[in-house]
C-alpha cells in the first residue's frame, strides 16, 4: 500500500542519574566520595531507506522511543548508555513539528542520516561535587530529561520533472514510452492513485527523474477529489510539463485546461508558476493531417512563454523533441537538488538540567541545604546587607528549596543550616 503522510510520537533517552556513594574499605577511613556518572540517552534518528518508495510502516505504529541511560554505580562506574532508535524513510520525507507544522527536517540531498532528538547527558556522581568545605556530597546530578516531539511526516517525491494534466490526457503512457516505470495503464479517470517516478536516458547526455503527478483536477489544491493528497509530489521539482489532449477526444478544451491546472498551482503554492514550464501536446495522432488549428492556437495563446511540442504518447512522435528541450531547461537550472531549510530545532526548546541539591531535617528543629549552586551562589552574595539576603532568600524561593523545607515540616523559629551558615526561619 502507498503511504505518504504519518503522525508520529517520538523520544529519546533519559540521561541516566549519577550515583551516590562513599569508599567502604578496611584500611581506608572516613573514605571519599566514588558515585559514577550516569550514561547517555538514546538518540532518535532518521536515516534514509533508499530500498523505501512509501511510509506505510508507520501508519500502524506510532510511538517511538530511544532507551534511557543506566544510573552510575559505585567505585566510580558510569551508567551504559542508552541504545539509539533508527527510523528508516524514504528519500524526500519532510520531517514537521505538528502543532506549528515547522520544518525539522527534510530527508533529502546530504541529509540523509540526522539525529532529530538527542538523548540526555547522564548526571554526574557525587564524587565531582566533594569540595574542601563539603568532602562528603551525599547528592549527585539527576540525568538530563528526555526530548519529546509529536511530528508528521510527508513524502514529496524527488523528481526533476512533473506530468500534471488532467486525468485520461495520457501521462502513464508517456511515462512509459520514456522511462523505465511501469505505471498502471487505462481509460479510466483516476486510474493514477501513486506518484510513478521514472528515469529518462537520453542519448549523448544526462538522464533526469520525472514524475508522473495524478489527481490533479479543478478544485484540487481545496482538497477537491484526490489532488490535495498529491500537490506536495510536484513542489521539489525543477520543471512542469502540462500533459494536454491535443485531439480533445473526451470533448475538453485542452488550453482552459492548461490555465485551470496553473490557477491550482498558484493556489497551492505560488512559487511552482515561477518554475520553468513546457506543452506537450498529446494525441496528434488522432487529429487529421491537415488539421493543426488547435496546435496553431494552443502555440498562439502560450509561446514564446511556454514552449509547445506535439507529440503522441502511443506513437512516439515528437518525443525526442520534447525531452532534449526539457534537458536544456534542467541544464539552466542547475542540478542541486530541492531541499527545505530547517524552521524548528528541538534544541532550542531543551530544558537544561539544574544542579543537584539536598534538603533535609538533621534533627528536631534543624535542617540542611547543600548543593553545589547554593554554595557558589553563597559565595558570591553578601548576607551582611539587606539586599543580598533578600536576593538570596528569592533565590531559595524560585528554585523551590523553601517549598520542600515546609513539605519537611519546618516552622517559624526553626533553623536552617547552609554551608557553616544559620539562618531561623520564619515564613
Amino acid at each position: 500500500m502507498f503511504a505518504d503522510f504519518a503522525k508520529i510520537f517520538i523520544q529519546s533517552g533519559k540521561g541516566g542519574d549519577g550515583h551516590v556513594s562513599f569508599r567502604r574499605e578496611i584500611y581506608v577511613p572516613n573514605g571519599g566520595p566514588n558515585g559514577g556518572d550516569g550514561g547517555k540517552g538514546g538518540d532518535v534518528i532518521f536515516e534514509v531507506d533508499k530500498g523505501l518508495n512509501t511510509l506505510y510502516e508507520f501508519r500502524h505504529k506510532h510511538n517511538f522511543k530511544a532507551e534511557p541511560g543506566q544510573e552510575g554505580g559505585k567505585q566510580n562506574k558510569t551508567g551504559k548508555n542508552g541504545s539509539d532508535i533508527i527510523l528508516k524513510v524514504p528519500e524526500g520525507t519532510v520531517i514537521r513539528e505538528e502543532e506549528t507544522g515547522k520544518i525539522v527536517a527534510d530527508m533529502s540531498g546530504d541529509n540523509q542520516r540526522m539525529v532529530i532528538l538527542k538523548g540526555g547527558r547522564g548526571g554526574k556522581g557525587n564524587q565531582h561535587y566533594a569540595t574542601a568545605t563539603m568532602q562528603a556530597p551525599n547528592y549527585a546530578q539527576p540525568g538530563q530529561k528526555s526530548m519529546e516531539l509529536n511530528v508528521t511526516l510527508e513524502l514529496k517525491s524527488i523528481a526533476d520533472v512533473g506530468l500534471v494534466g488532467f486525468p485520461n490526457v495520457g501521462k502513464s503512457t508517456l511515462l512509459s514510452r520514456v522511462t523505465n516505470a511501469d505505471p498502471k495503464i487505462a481509460n479510466y479517470h483516476f486510474t493514477t492513485l501513486n506518484p510513478n517516478l521514472g528515469v529518462v536516458d537520453l542519448n549523448g547526455g544526462k538522464g533526469f527523474v520525472i514524475a508522473d503527478i495524478p489527481g490533479l483536477i479543478e478544485g484540487a489544491s481545496e482538497g477537491v477529489g484526490l489532488g490535495h493528497q498529491f500537490l506536495k509530489h510536484i513542489e521539489r521539482t525543477k520543471v512542469i510539463i502540462h500533459i494536454i489532449d491535443a485531439a480533445s477526444v473526451e470533448g475538453r478544451d485542452p488550453i482552459e485546461d492548461i490555465k485551470a491546472i496553473n490557477h491550482e498551482l498558484e493556489k497551492y503554492n505560488p512559487d511552482l508558476l515561477n518554475r520553468p514550464q513546457v506543452i506537450a501536446a498529446n494525441k496528434i495522432d488522432a487529429i487529421y493531417e491537415d488539421s493543426n488549428e488547435v496546435i496553431d492556437k494552443i502555440k498562439q495563446e502560450f509561446e514564446p512563454e511556454i514552449k509547445v511540442y506535439p507529440i503522441s504518447a502511443v506513437s512516439g512522435k515528437g518525443l525526442k523533441e520534447l525531452l532534449y528541450y526539457v534537458r536544456e531547461l534542467l541544464d539552466s537550472i542547475g542540478d542541486a537538488p530541492v531541499v527545505y531549510e530547517q524552521e524548528y530545532n528541538p534544541d532550542d526548546y531543551r530544558i537544561t538540567t539544574e544542579l543537584p541539591y539536598t534538603v533535609e531535617m538533621l534533627e528536631e528543629g534543624v535542617y540542611s541545604v547543600e548543593g553545589p549552586r547554593i554554595e557558589r551562589m553563597l559565595g558570591y552574595t553578601n548576607l551582611d546587607s539587606e539586599k543580598g539576603f533578600m536576593f538570596f532568600q528569592n533565590f531559595m524561593k524560585d528554585k523551590g528549596i523553601l517549598d520542600e523545607l515546609e513539605e519537611l515540616g519546618i516552622e517559624d523559629g526553626d533553623t536552617v543550616k547552609i554551608y557553616g551558615h544559620s539562618f531561623d526561619y520564619y515564613k
